[in-house]
């Protein structure tokens, strides 16, 4: 069934001149009909792939499946981080497969923002991408500790200052000067982007290298060489599926992967005087070490685009367009947005919009190729999927072309991971809105006690099994 998501800022500041335009249709239902790769899903992961394919091979035969439009899915939708970021940090990686693994995952991602950047400067147009990196501010005693053992984590993997570094409370007021902060954690390894737009930069390339790419297309079931829809059979050697936050809607998917609602809102343009009182001068991205996750960036036309996670998660895994929006979480957002930047006054919230993001059981994306059925996938970004698509699409034509492989993606860590499936409901329920509860009452705790919540944030990590 079509889905219309609520207008978010970033659908309604997509220039008419920068849509993909899809070229021809869909066959007839019944007309069956091949390609050399099928890639199920129409966002970042899926025309990242066939955009690296094509330049692998241009002769390959490529054609991405969506079911609803170009970017429709967390890639149109989220708060527009390009970023270094992964949801597995450097201890756990380091924890299954080694020091160096660690350190080249890390090393892999801090490059992959530079390629987003470049593909933009190629093919893309002004607006879309601008690297000011990320701000991470500490705003209590216990967000201080955490963000300084997340800054020491990389010091034993052999990263600087010039990747990560120690803001003190001077120099975080003169970047960004949110009530109470304290401190920050900042890296150059992040770009603020319009994420709609770059999800239709790379289709439009995409097309141009002469893949097709088929919307209003329902996939209703993958096997080996085959992709059934509503207007048809596609026949293909290798079918990749890219579905995100939507891949327990497959058929036998509905326990791999967790869609998870994060919600945004953003304000009207401010004007330049109430900026110079906010800072964000490089419109660097922006966070806080609380639990609750938040997220922030200062649009190219000088908005706030603000947002977090603790809408709640839907029992079955449920995923409808009336869940896009939460009166509840909106109104949250907006007062955690005013008291972190009172300078903002009386500014309007002009936008409420959201969307799914995916989370394996075990917070660990990945990407899997498997030669002998030709199935691949990637996924479980959690949050983090605007670059690691990119690595992702990188890796992946990798390993389906085959052939050259100088910088080493196919021996990624990530590469060829399983996460074991979520538990069955009603205990996925129970305990992922448990560690949503959770995780409020340790900020909660944490800001009227300045102590950590060794109870509350340690029941957050045993729940979700991070």
């Amino acid at each position: 069934m079509t889905q219309t998501p609520n207008r978010s800022l970033w659908s309604d500041t997509l220039p008419d001149g920068e849509i993909a335009r899809v070229r021809g249709s869909s066959p007839a239902a019944g007309v069956s009909d091949s390609f050399d790769v099928a890639i199920v899903g129409g966002g970042l992961t899926g025309l990242w792939t066939a955009w690296y394919l094509l330049q692998r091979d241009p002769a390959l035969r490529v054609v991405v499946l969506e079911r609803e439009t170009v970017g429709f899915g967390a890639s149109g939708r989220n708060g527009g981080w390009c970023s270094a970021l992964l949801p597995m940090g450097p201890d756990k990686i380091a924890a299954r497969h080694g020091e160096a693994a660690a350190r080249r995952m890390t090393q892999a991602m801090h490059g992959t923002v530079d390629e987003v950047g470049r593909f933009v400067e190629q093919h893309g147009a002004p607006g879309i991408f601008h690297r000011g990196g990320t701000v991470t501010a500490a705003r209590t005693a216990p967000q201080q500790q955490r963000l300084r053992e997340e800054l020491d984590e990389f010091r034993r993997f052999g990263f600087g200052e010039s990747d990560y570094r120690w803001l003190d409370v001077d120099e975080t007021r003169s970047i960004l000067a949110a009530t109470g902060v304290v401190g920050a954690l900042q890296t150059p390894h992040c770009a603020a982007v319009h994420p709609l737009r770059l999800t239709h930069a790379v289709a439009r390339a995409v097309l141009e290298a002469g893949a097709e790419i088929r919307e209003h297309t329902t996939v209703e079931q993958i096997r080996p060489g085959r992709v059934g829809t509503n207007h048809g059979e596609v026949r293909a050697e290798v079918i990749v599926r890219a579905t995100e936050g939507y891949t327990p809607q497959l058929g036998g998917e509905h326990r791999s992967l967790l869609p998870i609602y994060s919600l945004m809102v953003a304000t009207e343009p401010l004007p330049e005087s109430v900026w110079a009182e906010i800072g964000l001068s490089d419109r660097q991205t922006f966070a806080d070490g609380r639990h609750m996750i938040i997220y922030g960036q200062r649009t190219a036309d000088d908005r706030f685009a603000f947002g977090g996670r603790g809408a709640p998660y839907h029992f079955g895994s449920a995923i409808k367009p009336e869940f896009d929006t939460d009166t509840n979480i909106r109104g949250l957002l907006e007062a955690s947005l005013r008291q972190l930047f009172p300078q903002m006054g009386d500014a309007a919230i002009t936008h409420h919009w959201g969307g799914v993001l995916a989370a394996p059981r075990d917070w660990t994306c990945s990407v899997r190729f498997d030669r002998h059925t030709g199935l691949a996938a990637a996924g479980g970004y959690v949050g983090d999927g605007v670059s690691t698509t990119n690595l992702a699409g990188r890796t992946l034509a990798t390993l389906i072309a085959g052939g050259d492989d100088p910088d080493d993606l196919t021996r990624l860590a990530w590469v060829g991971h399983h996460s074991r499936k979520w538990e069955p409901e009603p205990l996925r329920w129970i305990g992922v809105n448990a560690a949503r509860a959770a995780a409020r009452r340790a900020d909660s705790a944490e800001e009227r006690t300045g102590t950590t919540s060794r109870l509350w944030g340690g029941l957050i990590d045993r729940l979700l099994g991070r």
